[in-house]
């Protein structure tokens, strides 16, 4: 792959880390999350690809 492409493909990635990040924590501050645990699940697709790309995880509230 190009450099082009690996540029823009991490510059994606970046943002939805980052702004996924930002989500969760702003969720977390405004819930009662002591003790609990949260099944999550990030969906990833690209129009005019055939491409669904799923993640699942947990994760746990605050002590």
């Amino acid at each position: 792959m190009d450099d082009d492409f690996n540029m823009s493909m991490r510059k994606f990635l970046k943002q939805v880390g980052v702004t996924s990040q930002q989500a969760i924590e702003q969720a977390m501050r405004d819930a009662d999350t002591k003790g609990k645990t949260f099944e999550a699940k990030a969906v990833i697709t690209i129009d005019g690809l055939e491409i669904e790309h799923v993640v699942t995880g947990s994760i746990k509230g605050q002590e």
